[in-house]
């Protein structure tokens, strides 16, 4: 079983909106959400930092997603408000230790390689 699990992925029309969420049996200081559509790269969507709650958010989905901790049940859920096409994507959870704190800008940064667990992924697919 994969350390992360992600649920929630699905369809939505442009304009709709879909949640993710993700159990958490790894708890990390930091905690993210990252997507990889077809044919490109994974990039960091958006990341948490779970003690102090810095997030970022990529800058193609702020106004629209919203990243949150719930501490009592252990998961991570992802708000997609707003979903346009090119959201299509399938989503991944992760957890890293703290050496991807970035201090300055108080953020967990959206580097992949800093994150030392994943979840399989859900997919999530935006058309009319």
């Amino acid at each position: 079983q994969a350390p992360l699990v992600e649920s929630g992925g699905g369809s939505a029309q442009p304009g709709g909106s879909l949640r993710l969420s993700c159990e958490l049996s790894k708890i990390t200081a930091c905690l993210g959400w990252f997507r990889q559509a077809p044919g490109k790269e994974r990039e960091g969507v958006a990341t948490i930092f779970r003690v102090g709650g810095g997030i970022f958010y990529v800058d193609s989905v702020k106004g629209r997603f919203t990243i949150s901790l719930d501490s009592e049940n252990n998961t991570m859920d992802l708000q997609m408000d707003n979903l346009e096409p090119e959201d299509t994507a399938m989503y991944y959870c992760a957890a890293g230790f703290i050496s991807g704190y970035d201090s300055r800008g108080r953020i967990c940064r959206p580097d992949e390689s800093l994150y030392n667990f994943w979840g399989r992924g859900t997919q999530v697919t935006v058309s009319s």
